[in-house]
């Protein structure tokens, strides 16, 4: 496939390895140095576009995409109140998306167990939650879009928590996230349940970045002759 990147920082440069690793061919790199020629003619021959950039950039990025026939992978966070609208957008456009917070494997299949341990202490009486992740200095957000789902799907799988708050809760039915930025950590994920009697946790760590590279061109064969909008879960079969 000719697969275009868009935004060519750490894990742009990655995905570029992973993508060569699997026989693709990648003729377009568009970064902030050449950011003019992210238009409908310079992507008109790709097979899909993979975009991780920042939360300002990234939809117009998709919308350049669509107009040019070309389906996207996205990592990028801190955008997802705009969903609903990039939905419609592709039912209008035929296009074709493929999202995720998270493209690492382990993580995806983290994402589940998460699900069922938040079942299984819906019942169970005295145990808070708490989800603690640790990153390398260079990400922007936090918590991160990981954290963020983590927290989502406890709140949907324990009717005991209502929101997330970032750091520090203020009642029992809140779930804090706590976030840590230092040195090169690829990514650290725990989500922690307590009681005065003991603690359980699940813990994610990530090596490199180079199984979220992988995950990133996996969904790229798996979306690019598909039209809708695709998650993890339905590459994973979860």
């Amino acid at each position: 496939m000719n697969i275009g990147i868009i935004g060519y920082g750490r894990m742009g440069k990655e995905i570029e390895k992973a993508a060569k690793e699997r026989n693709h061919n990648v003729p377009v790199i568009i970064d902030v140095n050449n950011k003019q020629e992210l238009n409908t003619q310079t992507l008109s021959n790709l097979d899909v576009a993979i975009e991780f950039t920042t939360p300002d950039s990234a939809f117009e990025n998709y919308k350049v995409c669509f107009d040019a026939n070309v389906p996207v992978v996205s990592g990028t966070t801190g955008w997802l109140e705009r969903m609903d609208e990039l939905k419609s957008i592709i039912k209008q456009k035929n296009g074709a998306f493929f999202y995720a917070a998270n493209f690492n494997i382990g993580v995806n299949i983290f994402f589940e167990l998460n699900k069922m341990l938040a079942s299984l202490m819906n019942s169970a009486e005295g145990y808070r939650p708490e989800i603690r992740e640790n990153h390398h200095v260079h990400k922007i957000d936090a918590p991160s879009g990981t954290a963020i789902k983590l927290a989502e799907n406890i709140i949907h799988n324990n009717s005991q928590i209502d929101r997330w708050v970032k750091e520090e809760k203020q009642s029992d039915n809140e779930l804090p996230v706590k976030s840590i930025r230092e040195d090169e950590i690829p990514g650290i994920h725990q989500v922690h349940y307590e009681s005065a009697m003991d603690e359980i946790e699940i813990k994610h760590s990530a090596k490199s970045r180079k199984g979220f590279a992988l995950g990133a061109i996996l969904a790229a064969e798996f979306i690019s002759d598909k039209e809708g909008y695709y998650e993890m879960k339905d590459m994973l079969q979860f």
